[in-house]
């Protein structure tokens, strides 16, 4: 499967579960297919998102299209407001 949402189960914030449930909403509103990946799993996932987004204090939501990065929820967010959501995927 080609995107990725980096999420996770366990976080006292409020502002990430809101924007965790937004991106899905919104992925699944355009019937965009997603893997989600939980980083609270484990500590090497976490690393993994972070590692692979270039950012060592990434916080979910993470969006890839397989091993490319394609943004964080702001990034995503301003997509939205755009109508550029599947160029921001990566995705034709």
């Amino acid at each position: 499967m080609g995107i990725k949402l980096y999420y996770t189960t366990v976080t006292a914030s409020r502002e990430v579960k809101s924007q965790q449930a937004e991106v899905m909403r919104i992925l699944d509103s355009k019937s965009i297919q997603y893997e989600l990946i939980d980083i609270s799993v484990g500590g090497a996932v976490r690393d993994e998102m972070r590692n692979k987004s270039g950012n060592p204090t990434a916080i979910p939501p993470q969006i890839f299209n397989e091993d490319q990065y394609c943004g964080n929820y702001e990034m995503f967010s301003e997509a939205v407001e755009a109508d550029t959501v599947k160029q921001f995927l990566k995705i034709a």
